[in-house]
């Protein structure tokens, strides 16, 4: 058995303090392994964004605060790490692609400048080394003409093309472990594909873990390898993806499952929308925080929160109910 790359356990992270405190992430554990695809999947509000900014140590402190929990990079603890460790290891050993290219990109700076910059001041290469490495990147993330483009600023870009050069960006050091923050939501659908198709294609060369945040099942479907189901702060299930996709055993996920149309089902009238709206995080109900929206909801569903319980193999899932698909 290979060593994970990261290991999280029972992650917990708050906002604000009193009567108006959230609990965003509550006891949050899984790992991700050298070459693996990791989708993490929920609604809006779910926790999937915190999760990924406390991997790096991105939340603001205050209002945010670590309760609990080890976020464990190759055996580091990164909670523990001093800040001038956790500097070291961002952009470096550990990088981030964010939702939104144009509010992650200088629009003062060339796009070369900035993928050059982490070779600059993690690998210690001269600029003019750094810039040729740049352009080799932007060649490598399939952008034309990259010995041109290079001196370019971002607003020259389209969309797909800001998110290949952070991608680049995210590449430059040969980090051992991606985070990807939604990272197609503003691109359309033809471009979508590219830019999964690509990560997947670059993480499988250079034997990085990816771990993709996203709302969309139909790219956990094709591009994930194991897939951990966020409601309310919580995972609620996890699995191999196609475990997942074949027999899903939390309400949540059957539900997020008939929402969206299938390929591989006969064509239906009507999908079938989750009633209800995600709970108030600073309100949540005493048992399952699912449980007001859940068709197999029990009197035990509303005093009892329920745990991750192993439903064998690696799939895992937080329910009372025996749910069938």
């Amino acid at each position: 058995m290979q060593r994970p790359v990261l290991e999280v356990r029972n992650l917990a992270v708050e906002f604000g303090a009193g009567a108006g405190r959230v609990r965003a992430v509550d006891d949050v554990s899984f790992e991700v392994n050298p070459g693996e695809t990791l989708a993490i999947v929920g609604e809006s509000g779910s926790g999937k964004s915190v999760t990924a900014l406390s991997l790096l140590r991105l939340v603001p402190t205050p209002p945010g605060r670590f309760c609990s929990g080890e976020i464990l990079f190759e055996g580091e603890d990164l909670l523990k790490a001093s800040d001038a460790a956790i500097r070291c290891i961002r952009g470096n050993r550990i990088a981030m692609i964010f939702q939104e290219p144009m509010s992650s990109l200088n629009p003062a700076l060339t796009v070369g400048l900035q993928i050059a910059e982490p070779l600059q001041l993690h690998g210690r290469l001269p600029w003019a080394r750094a810039f040729d490495k740049a352009r080799e990147l932007l060649t490598r993330v399939r952008i034309p003409d990259a010995a041109r483009r290079v001196n370019t600023h971002p607003h020259q870009f389209s969309g797909g093309m800001r998110q290949r050069a952070m991608i680049a960006m995210a590449l430059a050091c040969k980090p051992n472990l991606i985070i990807a923050d939604e990272p197609t939501t503003a691109l359309d659908v033809t471009v979508q594909a590219q830019i999964l198709s690509l990560l997947k294609d670059l993480t499988k060369e250079t034997n990085a873990a990816l771990i993709l945040i996203t709302h969309d099942l139909g790219v956990v479907a094709r591009y994930a390898d194991r897939v951990c189901v966020m409601y309310a702060g919580r995972v609620v299930e996890s699995g191999s993806a196609q475990d997942i996709y074949a027999n899903p055993r939390h309400p949540y996920t059957l539900g997020l499952m008939a929402s969206i149309p299938r390929l591989d089902q006969d064509a239906v009238d009507r999908l079938t929308p989750i009633e209800g709206q995600p709970p108030d995080l600073a309100a949540l109900p005493k048992g399952c925080a699912f449980e007001p929206r859940c068709r197999y909801a029990m009197d035990r569903c509303r005093d009892e929160r329920p745990t991750l319980e192993h439903e064998g193999g690696r799939h895992y899932r937080a329910c009372f109910a025996n749910v069938a698909c």
